[in-house]
């Protein structure tokens, strides 16, 4: 029998991890359910190497993310073969990979994470329900009195009624299942003056998703898989906004949208210790191979690892055909289709360097992302619901072109910052990529308040942006700060005797929360940094 919590979590990827973690460090009872088997979300079952801002070694993070980022760090020094020169780096990235200063395998991530959270269930404060999902919503006027769950494993209904409740799912699924007002793909124009909103709101055009694969090369062998149902469709398939077929190494680069061909060559001679990666420099995304590897061969003991093994999160395989949110389980089949049918072209069709054809020794590796298929458990989905929101961040706020270089948009009630480019990949609506220049930017609480519901709170992907300020607001740290910051306020609401609402608009309220989270370590103001 589970005991009711005071606070229900819902959805267990990296802001529901970051929500219980700050909850329970206030002493608070937490239930985090989650649909898959791992912890993580981004990090682990969609298997994510973290996109993070170019000062995440020394700033522009809470304390705890850190300390998750350090975690791994410590995991690889501890269990792994590393070389010398390596065992000494202090900003270790072990895969070596160019899209981030810490690209990590997911299971590594899983497991720091678990023990992130294993005092507090140790300490009986949090039950984790894995393998879980909402089905239903009771509510009574603007408040949730009730979520029932459903264990995906044996089907049996769980009804919690706590007094807060966080939605941190991947796509919001609470907003819809409570009738909470929310906002659903591209906003219009002439809602909130965006430049790069489209003239008339598209709530289907959506960001598009990707499944993530892992491979590795092992030259001599022949790993071919069998050939995809959909194969011909995907091999053939020729947007209007790129440069050939979507199955080749030739794509836009997303800043200028210009024709750049990729390269791809397995297990290249390159020391991993070379490798360096800063995004307000070089995206790192023209080396396929190189871009979101994971484990670098060359940074451990000769011989103790037969291949680097490589992330395949690519243009090639971002899925947009379908609207994710709506048609879940039909975006879900294609977008598989289409990360097996690149693997196959990558295996039998794919140029080599020396003129051949095909990579026969790739090898997808189902080891490493926790599946029978090699799939990722889960579709890395970019763009939630997300709430209608007593604060809306717009393009307005962050964008260089808007507010200059240095023009960081201040909020009396700034709760955590971010960095990252407003980064929007093709969308269903068949719009090619926005990639905007923006600034380092504050997280404001009235972006995590919805207008109208007293004890929902976001934790995630569904705060109070928009379709174009989601770009940047929705990556790792800002998520998982999002989501401790959620935690938090919950814990506080609750020992206060307040709600939500009052802590934002009060200035005394929010100074005393705003003090909590200083003393938590959550940075809630920029240094002097210049955006990019």
């Amino acid at each position: 029998m589970i005991a009711e919590p005071d606070i229900l979590i819902v959805g267990g990827g990296l802001g529901g991890v970051a929500a219980a973690l700050g909850a329970c460090r206030a002493g608070r009872r937490v239930v985090m359910t989650e649909e898959t088997d791992w912890i993580g979300g981004q990090l682990t079952a969609q298997a994510v190497p973290p996109d993070e801002h170019p000062w995440v070694e020394q700033f522009g993070t809470t304390a705890s993310y850190r300390a998750l980022r350090e975690g791994i760090r410590a995991y690889y020094r501890l269990w792994y073969p590393l070389r010398a020169e390596a065992l000494g780096l202090a900003d270790l990235n072990p895969g070596a990979g160019r899209v981030s200063k810490l690209c990590h395998e997911p299971r590594v991530a899983l497991a720091v994470l678990e023990g992130m959270i294993a005092p507090y269930r140790a300490a009986g404060l949090l039950t984790v329900l894995t393998e879980h999902r909402p089905v239903s919503a009771e509510t009574d006027g603007d408040v949730i009195r009730a979520v029932t769950v459903r264990d995906l494993r044996g089907g049996g209904l769980t009804t919690f009624t706590a007094r807060y409740v966080l939605d941190a799912t991947e796509t919001g699924e609470l907003l819809e299942l409570a009738g909470v007002e929310h906002a659903n793909g591209a906003e219009a124009r002439d809602e909130f003056d965006e430049p790069h909103a489209p003239a008339e709101a598209r709530p289907d055009n959506q960001q598009g998703i990707t499944v993530c694969f892992a491979l590795s090369h092992h030259e001599g062998e022949d790993h071919t898989v069998e050939r995809p149902e959909d194969y011909d469709f995907w091999r053939s398939y020729r947007p209007d906004f790129w440069p050939g077929p979507l199955l080749g190494f030739e794509a836009p680069d997303p800043r200028t949208l210009e024709p750049v061909p990729r390269t791809f060559v397995p297990n290249p001679d390159l020391d991993p210790l070379a490798v360096s990666a800063d995004q307000s420099a070089d995206a790192g995304d023209k080396e396929l191979w190189g871009f979101r590897r994971i484990l670098a061969r060359g940074l451990h003991r000769p011989g103790a690892f037969g291949s680097d093994i490589t992330l395949v999160n690519w243009p090639l395989n971002d899925y947009w055909l379908k609207p994710y949110i709506g048609q879940e389980a039909e975006a879900l089949r294609e977008a598989r289709q289409l990360s097996l049918s690149v693997l196959y072209w990558l295996q039998t069709e794919a140029p080599r360097v020396d003129g051949g054809t095909g990579f026969p020794g790739l090898r997808i590796r189902p080891d490493v992302t926790g599946t029978a298929d090699g799939l990722a458990k889960a579709a890395y989905v970019r763009e939630a619901r997300r709430i209608k929101a007593v604060t809306t961040v717009v393009e307005q706020d962050v964008a260089i072109d808007v507010v200059g270089a240095y023009g960081t948009t201040r909020y009396r009630d700034s709760v955590g910052v971010g960095g990252y480019r407003i980064d929007l990949h093709p969308s269903t609506g068949g719009d090619t990529y926005i990639d905007i220049g923006s600034v380092p930017f504050e997280i404001p609480l009235g972006a995590l308040l919805p207008r109208r519901m007293r004890n929902l709170l976001p934790a995630g992907k569904n705060i109070g942006t928009t379709h174009i300020t989601n770009g940047c607001y929705r990556l790792h740290p800002v998520e998982w700060n999002i989501g401790e910051v959620a935690g938090a306020l919950a814990a506080h609401c609750l020992d206060a005797g307040v709600e939500p609402h009052q802590v934002q608009a009060e200035d005394k309220r929010f100074e005393e929360f705003g003090r909590l989270l200083d003393r938590a370590g959550v940075q809630r103001r920029w240094p002097d940094v210049r955006g990019y």
